[in-house]
């Protein structure tokens, strides 16, 4: 099983899966045809269905003229406002392409039909991969447009969570940096966040993808599956990990990246007019 990370639009992921014995191909979040089409034929592989993880338009939006293009196409996903789809979905059901198998895990929050597709093969050595939409992100979590707080504790605790720690994580965005910022304000001393941000930082600079991350990583940088954690309760004020986590996600969604300060130099060469000849108008 072969991923190819796709970056479309801003900063949106979209996925290629490999089946790499019979060159089958399943995509997650299509949101961008032509380019997704562009990188099926020059892996030479069969594009045999797309799974959505939710109806928003930079996931779902390239689905109808996928259909169009391939005719006989499945677009699996749990949400009728998915455009094109051909088979919904339900928590825990099974599918499989080739020897790629995939649990579908249904994460009602960020919208009231998301679902995460869980995959591995049978007999494998590589770790599981999920694709976690727009759920769980590299050291963060979606907003809670059409959920709550305890949707999204239950998602994270109890369904993706108790995952297998290995398990890949590969989601919708990338917005790894500015999350990282967020969990060392909320963890000033987290010593595994420092880190990782600084290599998140390095990759933004060299315009690389921060996914994926492991399971087992998150749980060690993201502030939204450490909400039993002391800092987190400290820095929230409460105690019930539900109420950590509502109170982090407003923390979150108020949340404005400190801002660069003016070099000291440029300030004073304001101060003694040297700019002006400049800015005065012709």
């Amino acid at each position: 099983m072969k991923v190819k990370v796709i970056s479309v639009l801003e900063d949106n992921y979209m996925y290629l899966v490999i089946e790499e014995s019979t060159r089958d191909a399943v995509a997650v979040d299509a949101a961008v045809p032509k380019r997704l089409l562009e990188i099926v034929r020059k892996e030479e592989v069969v594009l045999r269905a797309v799974l959505t993880t939710h109806h928003h338009w930079d996931h779902a939006r390239g689905n109808e003229e996928l259909a169009r293009l391939c005719p006989g196409l499945r677009v699996y996903g749990a949400d009728e406002r998915i455009g094109a789809l051909t088979h919904k979905v339900t928590h825990d059901q099974e599918l499989t392409f080739g020897a790629i198998r995939v649990r579908c895990l249904f994460t009602p929050c960020h919208t009231s039909g998301h679902m995460c597709y869980f995959m591995w093969e049978d007999g494998s050595p590589d770790a599981p991969a999920l694709f976690s939409g727009d759920t769980l992100f590299v050291g963060g979590c979606g907003k809670f447009f059409e959920g709550t707080a305890e949707q999204m504790y239950a998602n994270l605790t109890q369904i993706l969570g108790a995952l297998p720690k290995e398990t890949k994580v590969f989601c919708g965005h990338e917005c790894t940096v500015r999350n990282l910022k967020f969990a060392l304000k909320v963890e000033p001393e987290n010593e595994m966040v420092k880190k990782k941000l600084a290599w998140a930082k390095q990759r933004d600079d060299e315009d690389l993808p921060t996914v994926p991350s492991t399971l087992q990583e998150e749980f060690l940088y993201n502030p939204f599956l450490r909400v039993t954690e002391e800092p987190l309760q400290k820095f929230t004020g409460k105690t019930d990990p539900v109420e950590v986590l509502r109170t982090l996600r407003t923390e979150k969604d108020n949340f404005k990246k400190p801002k660069e300060r003016p070099n000291p130099q440029a300030m004073l060469a304001f101060d003694w007019g040297l700019f002006n000849p400049f800015l005065e108008k012709k």
